[in-house]
């Protein structure tokens, strides 16, 4: 249950909502998930979003990818997820493995490629998180209010 001050009009209500939802699913996902329970997630979400059609060899964390989220060698079955990933929502690691299972079914990024993707209901949601990610990596980083 969630309460809320009355005054909160319905829009600021959802607004709130939505920044505490992120903020739980956050704190959720920074318990960093290892090799083995990343395999297991991407077969649950090949499962439920590809029909269990995409069957990876292996799902690992790697520390070398630093301008990629993730990665896919489909003639390998093999799919590695940026470590930057870890700590971010689940909804935005679950979107990133479903991405690369899809790359297992559909190589490039053509139209068949973002039908597949359309099963997952928060690819949008996903997407623009990251997106605003790279946005804020890009900003000059600015000096605190007590001048560090």
């Amino acid at each position: 249950m969630v309460l809320i001050p009355a005054r909160m009009s319905e829009a600021e209500e959802q607004r709130w909502v939505t920044v505490m939802l992120d903020k739980l699913a956050a704190q959720e996902s920074k318990r960093v998930l290892g090799d083995a329970e990343l395999a297991e997630r991407a077969q649950r979400l090949s499962e439920q979003y590809l029909d269990g059609k995409a069957r990876p060899a292996s799902v690992r964390w790697v520390t070398n990818q630093n301008t990629r989220w993730g990665s896919c060698t489909p003639a390998e079955g093999s799919i590695r997820l940026s470590h930057r990933l870890q700590g971010m929502p689940e909804y935005v690691v679950d979107y990133v493995l479903v991405h690369e299972l899809a790359h297992l079914l559909v190589p490039g990024h053509g139209p068949r490629f973002w039908r597949l993707l359309e099963a997952y209901p928060r690819t949008e949601r996903a997407r623009g998180y990251l997106e605003g990610v790279v946005a804020a990596d890009r900003l000059p980083h600015l000096p605190t209010a007590r001048g560090e």
